[in-house]
């Protein structure tokens, strides 16, 4: 990404960021989306702008079933045209994983095959990628930047990283977003089906991600 590029997103107010971002690098520019419970709202604020621009979803193929009809129907209602299943390859499964089972006793390797190589090897392409991430999610994110410059030149942008969970839940009703399923049943935060469980009260929203291990991120951010 050039230098005026760049300024012309740190110079963008915030509410406009996402519109910015997505005109300015419109071809090089990606969205990430897990397709989980608050990614209704960066969707359909970019689908407004952009429904050509890519998003990328992770098929890790250990999903809940609720997630991929709600990729489907959001996809639809949404009107996005450019949704890529991002996976990893049968090569890879069958020499790292053959039974699907990784998980059970090495989730960063279960990641890094399921989430991290295939995300790597899709990004090339593009300057810049979106994510949904937001400092409310957990004590690690709580001073995540709403643009961050990576060594290798490229930028990902957190257009709602100032967000806090009410007031996304407010503007998902006002603009009628359809939800996730499994939100209802005190999902706040979904992965993977075998490593993802409920949230209690009180508890971050991600708890419920990998639950009694030390691990609190699959690879692909990192605690900022």
């Amino acid at each position: 990404m050039q230098d005026e590029e760049f300024d012309r997103l740190e110079q963008a107010a915030e509410a406009s960021l996402m519109e910015t971002a997505l005109r300015v690098l419109r071809g090089r520019i990606a969205i990430v989306s897990s397709f989980g419970t608050e990614s209704a709202l960066l969707l359909a604020m970019a689908a407004e702008v952009d429904p050509d621009v890519p998003v990328l979803f992770l098929e890790t193929g250990q999903h809940f079933p609720e997630t991929l009809a709600y990729r489907d129907s959001l996809t639809r209602h949404l009107g996005l045209r450019d949704v890529r299943s991002i996976a990893p390859s049968d090569e890879a499964l069958a020499a790292r994983d053959p039974i699907g089972q990784l998980w059970h006793f090495d989730p960063d390797a279960c990641c890094a095959l399921r989430k991290v190589e295939p995300l790597d090897a899709a990004l090339p392409p593009f300057d810049a990628w979106i994510s949904g991430r937001k400092r409310s999610q957990a004590a690690t994110r709580s001073a995540l930047p709403l643009i961050e410059r990576r060594e290798d030149g490229t930028v990902k942008i957190n257009p709602l990283a100032s967000w806090t969970p009410r007031e996304i839940d407010a503007e998902m009703t006002r603009r009628a977003l359809p939800r996730h399923p499994l939100a209802a049943l005190g999902y706040s935060s979904i992965g993977c089906a075998p490593c993802t469980r409920p949230v209690r009260d009180g508890e971050d929203p991600r708890a419920g991600r990998w639950s009694g291990l030390a691990k609190i991120e699959c690879g692909i951010h990192q605690p900022s």
